[in-house]
C-alpha cells in the first residue's frame, strides 16, 4: 500500500491524459462517440458521493477526475468544428440502458448493489466506442485511456480498506480502458508478420 498522499499524482495523470486527448480533438486527429462521454461523466460523480459514504477516503479522486475529465471533452467537442462522431441508433439504445441502469444506480439502497449499477452504466456506454475504435482506430487517441487507466492503477494501491464500494469502480476503469488500448493497438500486438 503506498501513501494516500500520492493519490495526487493520479489528478496529474488525468489531466496529462485529458490535454492530450483535446489537443487531439482540436487537432482533428479525435472524433468522441458523444453518447459515451455523456454516459461516462453521470457515474463517476454519483459513485464519488456513494464511496464517500462507504468511508473511501482520497482513493476517490481518480473516480472524481473520470467524471470530470468527460465533462471537459464533451465542452472541447461542443466548441471544435467537425469533432462530433456521428452517433448511430445503437449508441442511443447503448445510451438509453446505460441512464436506465444509471437511474436504478441512484436509487438503490445498497451501496454494493449501486457501484454494480454504476458500473454496468458507465461499461454500457463504452461498447458504442468500442465499436467504433474497432473500426475506424484512427478516430480515436490513445491518451484518455492510457492515463485513466494508471491513475487509477494508482489509486488502488491506495486503498486501506479493500471492500468492494470502495475498490470495484477503479478496478472496472482499469479493466475498461486495458481493453479499449488493446482494441487501439491490436493490430501492432497481434501482427506477427
Amino acid at each position: 500500500m503506498l501513501p494516500e498522499k500520492i493519490i495526487f499524482i493520479t489528478i496529474l495523470l488525468s489531466f496529462v491524459g485529458y490535454t492530450f486527448y483535446i489537443k487531439n480533438i482540436i487537432r482533428g486527429h479525435t472524433k468522441p462517440n458523444l453518447v459515451s462521454w455523456f454516459i461516462w461523466m453521470l457515474p463517476p460523480f454519483i459513485g464519488v458521493f456513494f464511496q464517500l459514504k462507504a468511508g473511501a477516503g482520497l482513493s476517490i479522486l481518480p473516480v472524481f477526475m473520470a467524471g470530470f475529465g468527460p465533462l471537459i471533452i464533451i465542452m472541447a467537442v461542443l466548441l471544435t468544428k467537425n469533432a462530433i462522431w456521428k452517433i448511430s441508433t445503437f449508441d442511443i439504445y447503448c445510451g438509453i440502458f446505460a441512464l436506465l441502469a444509471l437511474v436504478i444506480y441512484i436509487f438503490t439502497r445498497n451501496l454494493g448493489i449501486s457501484i454494480l449499477f454504476a458500473i454496468a452504466s458507465d461499461a454500457l456506454a463504452f461498447i458504442p466506442t468500442y465499436i467504433k475504435t474497432w473500426r475506424f482506430p484512427e478516430s480515436e487517441s490513445v491518451h484518455g485511456y492510457f492515463w485513466t487507466m494508471l491513475s487509477n492503477i494508482v489509486a488502488l494501491l491506495i486503498i486501506k480498506n479493500w471492500i468492494f464500494t470502495i475498490y470495484s469502480f477503479s478496478m472496472y476503469l482499469v479493466i475498461a480502458n486495458v481493453i479499449m488500448l488493446c482494441i487501439l493497438y491490436r493490430k501492432k500486438i497481434f501482427n506477427f508478420s
